[in-house]
């Protein structure tokens, strides 16, 4: 006995055309789709028809007419051997009103109607807005159930064949007007009910298998009848739905099915979405991300729908108001547009100074000015669609690197970048047209290799870097940006008036006690920077469990307030951690200051230094990494600085006496961010580079680096 067991594959494709309008008349329409039968030379595929039934109402209103269509499908000529057939043979049942003036058209296939259905619908309507043009729309579905284990061929073919021909129904109905039109048929008299006609006849509707058309019966001319009008001044047939015209004028060239999966997204949307509905330029950039996947585009678009309205950004550009110190220090503005009319953004990225601002400003104040921009840039798209008559649903960012050095891979500011990219891609995709990067020097590489993981493949292949002043001449920026735009900076004739940056004051940075800004729902619920208190006898620790060797411990602080004393500790038992007010100003003063140590451990028993004493004094940036020989308990210790005792041989320091002078304040501010790196992940990243380098070229103050570990550690200030 054999068992024969069948996999079967169920494939469902479905395709919803927009409507497409045609500027006649319903009656001239249908003279010329008549003209497609019994066979039609301008359709290949079409080899013929065959009538099977036909009627008409009594009052000629209604006429159906039931037809076997012959289709010669292009497959390869072993799928049509595999399958025994040569043609396939269609059903089609179109059902014309005179009265409402429609036609509705429908069709499946018989030949392998157990293993393939296909099915489609058509209608022709007046427009509802101007009843001398005629509206069209399409719908169809193809299910495969199974095809001889053949169904993914079956379905790419079926459904290229199909696209092809959805372009080329519509060529032929113009054909055929048009040929009409040349023979003075410019015009068909409506149907009229039998009361109005003899009554010894039977009434009739204008069917053109059956009226006489000849050059007599034209009663308007064809500028009357047949002369389209500008897209601009097309009406939109059905507030619900949109025109082929307008997806054209407004939206872009998009094959068939690309229209289909914008208007089936769109209605999935007004069915189901309660809040405001996106606009369809905003609804097409989340299928161009996705491939034009639905199930995907939907998925990405909901997420950010729900985003949207829990963070309201939809407001931002009325809500938000960029601090003072932004619009100073922030370089980046737009300026005019390209040569092909997308709006330019201009980010001097080189002369920003990433880690003052995002000390002083925080992430969420970045984050929602980058936001702010985004919306601005589709607030331009749509003005300049409208400035220029073509679909412009992008824009241009011209980044200028001049300046970018080693301060600008700060590892907790790439972090920052890293999040607001990934904000801005899952949110505002395809809204990048062009990003044209200038004078990149030799550490760009770096960034680039930190970056780019995180940027969408559509959107890197949107980038064109330009090394020194390669920038200039032919194949440069004037290839995209017209001469008398390009910025004074990159040698053109235009001011720009792009903020020029520079380093942000550190009496400017925040700590945990300033919020970045209380009016706003916040974007991000938390930051990667911590503040500590250090007071007299209390310093601050913070405590990192390393499970392996060889981890990489990497910290970034900055002295707001007094000197300080940074230490690394390790200990084989975790310290339990407490916190002390010690001799605080205030009862509150220390609580951002925590302790690990305990008072009865001894140095060299309970725990050891892995790394020297580092004197750390106010205002400065310290920038480091550790790394570890020996899982266990890692200690990171702030204390404060106070002059060390002198010996009868040694005199005390400078710098030691004129701080003891100041010994009036009894506590040190700080904020820090610290990480764990495997020692695979570390070799080649940022933070290694930046522990390695002690010049920041001019973006950075006077740096010292040291090497005072036996176990790798590098300090850079």
């Amino acid at each position: 006995m054999i068992t024969d067991i069948r996999c079967v594959v169920k494939m469902v494709q479905k395709y919803q055309s927009p409507v497409r309008v045609y500027k006649y008349p319903f009656e001239l329409v249908m003279a010329a789709y008549e003209k497609r039968f019994p066979t039609c030379p301008e359709i290949p595929v079409f080899l013929g028809s065959e009538i099977l039934h036909e009627s008409r109402s009594e009052d000629g209103a209604i006429h159906v007419i039931e037809r076997s269509c012959k289709l010669n499908v292009d497959a390869p000529r072993l799928l049509k051997k595999i399958a025994g057939v040569e043609y396939v043979f269609f059903i089609q049942k179109n059902t014309v009103n005179w009265r409402e003036r429609t036609l509705r058209i429908e069709a499946h296939n018989e030949t392998f109607a157990n293993r393939v259905v296909v099915r489609e619908t058509c209608s022709y309507s007046v427009h509802p807005e101007n009843e001398e043009w005629t509206c069209f729309e399409q719908s169809a579905s193809l299910d495969i159930k199974s095809f001889f284990g053949f169904e993914s061929t079956v379905e790419k073919i079926a459904m290229k064949q199909y696209t092809s021909n959805i372009k080329r129904g519509k060529e032929v109905i113009e054909h055929y007007l048009k040929e009409l039109i040349s023979q003075g048929i410019t015009f068909i008299p409506r149907w009229s009910p039998p009361a109005a006609k003899d009554e010894r006849a039977p009434a009739v509707g204008p069917d053109p298998g059956d009226i006489l058309l000849d050059s007599g019966a034209a009663g308007t001319s064809r500028e009357q009848a047949g002369s389209p009008c500008p897209p601009s001044e097309a009406a939109s047939p059905d507030a619900d739905k949109l025109d082929a015209d307008y997806i054209e004028r407004y939206l872009g060239q998009l094959t068939p099915m690309q229209e289909s999966c914008l208007i089936r997204l769109r209605q999935w949307l007004q069915e189901t979405h309660k809040g405001k509905i996106p606009k369809d330029e905003h609804i097409l950039r989340f299928l161009r991300a996705r491939d034009f996947n639905i199930d995907k585009a939907r998925e990405m678009l909901c997420q950010s729908l729900s985003w949207r309205k829990q963070y309201q950004v939809d407001f931002i550009l009325q809500s938000w108001r960029p601090p003072a110190l932004l619009e100073e220090y922030y370089t980046g503005g737009w300026h005019y547009q390209d040569k092909d009319g997308r709006p330019l953004y201009i980010l001097r990225l080189g002369q920003m100074d990433t880690k003052g601002l995002v000390k002083a400003l925080g992430e969420e104040s970045l984050l929602r000015h980058v936001l702010s921009i985004n919306e601005e840039g589709q607030k331009r798209c749509e003005e300049n669609t409208n400035i220029f008559g073509r679909p412009i649903t992008s824009w241009t960012c011209l980044v200028d690197l001049e300046g970018l050095n080693m301060r600008h891979l700060w590892r907790p500011g790439v972090k920052a970048l890293l999040r607001i990219i990934e904000v801005v891609e899952d949110n505002y995709p395809e809204t990048l047209g062009r990003l044209l990067i200038v004078r990149a020097p030799r550490v760009f590489p770096v960034l680039w290799t930190l970056v780019s993981p995180f940027i969408n493949e559509n959107t890197r292949q949107k980038f064109l870097i330009y090394s020194g002043n390669n920038y200039q001449g032919s194949g440069g920026l004037v290839d995209y940006v017209d001469k008398d735009v390009i910025p004074d900076f990159l040698g053109g004739d235009c001011m720009c008036t792009v903020p020029e940056g520079g380093l942000v004051p550190k009496s400017l940075y925040q700590t945990e006690d300033e919020p970045e800004n209380s009016d706003h729902i916040r974007l991000w619920t938390e930051t990667i920077y911590h503040s500590a208190s250090v007071l007299k006898g209390a310093p601050h620790e913070i405590l990192v469990e390393i499970l392996e060797g060889e981890s990489v411990i990497t910290w970034d602080f900055d002295i707001l307030k007094g000197d300080v004393v940074f230490s690394l500790f390790h200990s084989k038992r975790a310290p339990e951690p407490s916190h002390k007010e010690a001799a605080s100003p205030s009862p509150s003063a220390a609580g951002d200051n925590v302790q690990l140590i305990d008072k009865t451990w001894v140095l060299g028993v309970d725990y050891s230094r892995v790394e020297s004493p580092l004197v750390c004094r106010e205002g400065e940036s310290i920038q480091g990494s550790h790394v570890t020989r020996w899982p266990g308990f890692y200690i990171l210790q702030w204390r404060m600085h106070g002059p060390l005792p002198c010996s009868s041989s040694s005199l005390p320091r400078v710098d030691d006496v004129l701080a003891s002078l100041q010994g009036s304040s009894h506590r040190c501010k700080l904020i820090y961010y610290y990480e764990v790196l495997a020692s695979k992940d570390f070799r080649g990243s940022m933070s290694s580079l930046e522990s390695c380098n002690s010049g920041f070229s001019q973006l950075s103050g006077v740096t010292t680096s040291s090497s005072q570990s036996q176990s790798s550690s590098h300090l850079s200030r």
